[in-house]
């Protein structure tokens, strides 16, 4: 029996689902008796340093956990949770940790694309059972704003370079805690899972130890879900956002089973858009959930959810935030929720009346769940002009005439699934979430949907300058080379693709044999 700490933020449902997958049973921790009594412990700690450790204050969980430290009893703590075992974090200053190992949190320098999001190495600093049937060259799921620094060396199990050297897990005694998500990490995650579980694991050192590891470029799938006309949730796609074909929805397949294609041929991440949410509301499209927690099962890589993340008021009067509704995503499997329509339009209020509110979905969540967790879609289109003053918006010069030989252009951004544009510009939307807390920009574009053309490098590029979170390049991709395109000539942490993986033109795996050696990438 595994006992698990959740404190009741984040997706802990993975965790389990891992655990569960290993041949576990989980009981979750209610009270500090539970913690007491427990075999083995296992923390996932997600979102903010100071919501978390104010939760286990005002639980009574703290005196229960640090005893269980003291006791040397065997404990594995994810991400945040490591955070929490050192004395301050400067991410809430004035809130104190655990204080169980000597050391502080602190946030990554500027001139870094933050939070650090993707798939990282390791290098081994002691032995560890941790590291059975590793070689040391793997790749491990990380998601941070905010790294520890350690000041007792023997705890150190493994360092991590992002701009500089940090540290990427600790080990002392029976006590284990890992930046890095092991529950996203793929098999390699759970083989480190499977390690700390099994109580006959020798402590040996992994045969490799890199230099210098590197932070992998991120190859997604998409899966743009909805209902057709009979009714049943089908993975489809769309020529700039026409999902139908001689009348019909197209049918590319099932989300759950697709989703877990994905996964095996070597997806970093999986990305769910439920693309017609903008009519409906997301707690009562349980479907659409159930997709999540089936997935969540048996894909063990970061999985994101977009589609009719908002307030929402149904026709019985009762209101639902928009926090309300990704908080269900999250108990659902999912780890990171995408706003788009939504975003334009509290830009666009922040833009008219100068300030912000505190209030916004993107800064609820992102105070709750991390900035990590926030993911803002964008869906541009190219609007040609003559000069650069002929618009208020940033305007680029483009290798690309428009059809009046135009040399410039903006890109509109579009709500309703590109339907309705807007007087507002990719770059200032992207600038302004990342304002309000947002720690990723997906950027598609309407222009490039479907086309198998390439990526549009323009857009990114100039989206990339105006942000320091990172970039997810979307739409146009046709073949593998396009994405060792658009991750050599912009500076785009991720790239995603649908159509082309749906119809199987070119899988997953076929693109990352591709970029091997090329761009560094996870190893499939």
């Amino acid at each position: 029996m595994i006992t698990l700490l959740d404190y009741g933020a984040g997706n802990v449902r993975s965790v389990i689902n891992a655990l569960e997958h290993l041949g576990e049973s989980v009981q979750v921790v209610e009270h500090g008796a539970d913690i007491a009594k427990a075999e083995k412990l296992v923390f996932p700690g997600v979102g903010n340093f100071g919501a978390m450790m104010q939760i286990l204050r005002d639980r009574q969980l703290i005196e229960p956990l640090l005893t269980y430290l003291k006791e040397d009893r065997p404990f594995f703590g994810i991400c945040v949770a490591l955070q929490a075992l050192f004395s301050s974090s400067e991410e809430a200053p004035d809130m104190p940790g655990l204080g169980f190992l000597p050391g502080r949190v602190k946030r990554f320098a500027p001139g870094l694309a933050v939070p650090h999001i993707g798939w990282n190495g390791y290098r081994a600093k002691q032995p560890s059972r941790m590291f059975n049937g590793l070689t040391g060259r793997e790749k491990l799921y990380f998601v941070h704003s905010y790294y520890v620094e350690c000041d007792k060396e023997e705890a150190i199990l493994t360092n991590t370079d992002y701009g500089c050297e940090f540290v990427s897990s600790v080990q002392q005694g029976n006590m284990i805690a890992t930046q890095f998500h092991p529950e996203k990490s793929g098999r390699v995650g759970l083989k480190i899972l499977e390690n700390f579980l099994a109580d006959n694991r020798q402590a040996v050192s992994p045969q490799h130890c890199p230099q210098v590891t590197k932070l992998a470029k991120r190859i997604i799938a998409c899966l743009d879900v909805r209902s057709n006309d009979a009714g049943d949730l089908v993975v489809t796609k769309g020529d700039q956002y026409d999902v139908r074909e001689k009348g019909d929805v197209r049918n590319l397949g099932k989300p759950v089973q697709l989703a877990e294609e994905y996964y095996r041929q070597g997806a970093d991440e999986i990305t769910f858009l439920n693309i017609t949410a903008f009519r409906d509301f997301p707690l009562q499209d349980m479907p659409m959930i159930e997709v999540l927690r089936q997935t969540s099962k048996n894909v063990f890589v970061p999985l994101t959810i977009g589609g009719g993340i908002r307030d929402f008021t149904d026709r019985n009067g009762r209101h639902y935030s928009a926090l309300e509704v990704a908080s269900e995503y999250f108990r659902s499997g999912a780890d990171k929720i995408s706003i788009g329509s939504d975003a334009v339009l509290i830009v666009e209020e922040v833009i008219k009346t100068g300030k912000t509110t505190g209030m916004s979905s993107i800064e609820q969540i992102a105070r709750v769940y991390g900035n990590q967790a926030v993911v803002i879609s964008v869906d541009p289109r190219r609007v040609y002009v003559d000069s650069p003053d002929a618009v208020a918006h940033p305007v680029i010069e483009t290798e690309f005439p428009g059809p009046g030989g135009e040399k410039y252009c903006w890109y509109q951004c579009t709500i309703k699934g590109g339907r309705e544009g807007r007087d507002l510009d990719a770059v200032t939307l992207a600038r302004i979430c990342e304002q309000l807390g947002a720690g990723e920009i997906l950027l598609n574009c309407i222009d490039k949907d479907g086309t198998n053309s390439g990526f549009d490098l323009e857009l990114i590029q100039s989206v990339k300058k105006a942000v320091t979170i990172p970039v997810i390049a979307s739409s146009g991709a046709g073949s593998a080379a396009h994405f060792m395109e658009v991750f050599t000539e912009t500076d785009a942490e991720a790239a995603l693709a649908a159509g082309i993986f749906h119809r199987r033109e070119v899988p997953v795996d076929e693109v990352k044999k591709y970029l091997q050696d090329k761009v560094a990438i996870r190893p499939i």
